[in-house]
């Protein structure tokens, strides 16, 4: 007997990270046109289902997003539409048929005070540490060049977090771009990875027993062992 799958966790108000991966690892885009096409329709979906993106990437074979939704059922629409959509596009124009993603997308709660900064970092060095760039900046497909100040990009919305991080645009920018060419821990960058793929959620205790407590529903996997407080049949 298979188990149920776990339903993703999406609360209101919070960022999550999200991931959607190509079948068998194969090319989701094949050329510019594609990159294009699935931005528009990432900014029309966003926009309708009322998500926030705060960071993106497209990189080969799947793209990540940093995203804050405003209720718990526009990041599934959201996504669940934008998937449809760019399949069907994609199989018309390149004269295919099939499924194209790996299954759901994969997202995780991130807490914000500890973890939003460094996941847009995370997101924006995909490209350097894919080997595809040297600088995230001459990666065109993420949203490193317009949290710099080098382009203007109406996808984006910052985070409150990157507000704070100056008190003019151009302090803002600096500030980010020494944070992304300080990189991202080894530690933190596994934890960022491990979340996301697994779906549990990311931070410390008391960022964790308040979303359990508000959600009523476990957000970290259970410890090993036998629950506290029982003890061995004889």
């Amino acid at each position: 007997m298979t188990m149920a799958r776990r339903a993703r966790l999406t609360v209101a108000h919070y960022p999550h990270h999200v991931i959607q991966r190509g079948n068998d690892k194969q090319p989701i885009f094949r050329d510019d046109k594609d990159r294009e096409r699935l931005l528009s329709l990432l900014h029309e979906y966003s926009q309708s289902s009322k998500v926030a993106v705060h960071a993106y990437v497209l990189m080969d074979n799947h793209f990540h997003l940093l995203l804050t939704p405003d209720d718990s059922k526009g990041l599934p629409q959201m996504m669940q539409a934008l998937g449809r959509a760019y399949v069907r596009y994609f199989n018309t124009r390149h004269g295919r048929t099939g499924t194209l993603w790996e299954g759901r997308y994969r997202s995780s709660l991130i807490d914000s005070e500890k973890y939003l900064l460094s996941c847009m970092a995370y997101i924006d060095l995909n490209p350097v540490r894919a080997g595809m760039v040297t600088d995230p900046a001459h990666h065109p497909w993420s949203s490193h060049r317009h949290l710099i100040g080098l382009s203007r990009d109406k996808l984006v919305t910052p985070h409150a977090l990157f507000w704070s991080l100056g008190n003019t645009p151009f302090a803002r920018e600096a500030a980010y771009a020494e944070l992304v060419a300080a990189g991202v821990p080894d530690q933190r960058r596994s934890e960022l990875t491990r979340s996301v793929l697994t779906g549990w959620a990311l931070g410390p205790a008391d960022f964790i027993a308040k979303i359990e407590g508000s959600t009523q529903r476990r957000v970290l996997p259970a410890k090993a062992g036998r629950p506290p407080g029982k003890r061995p049949q004889a």
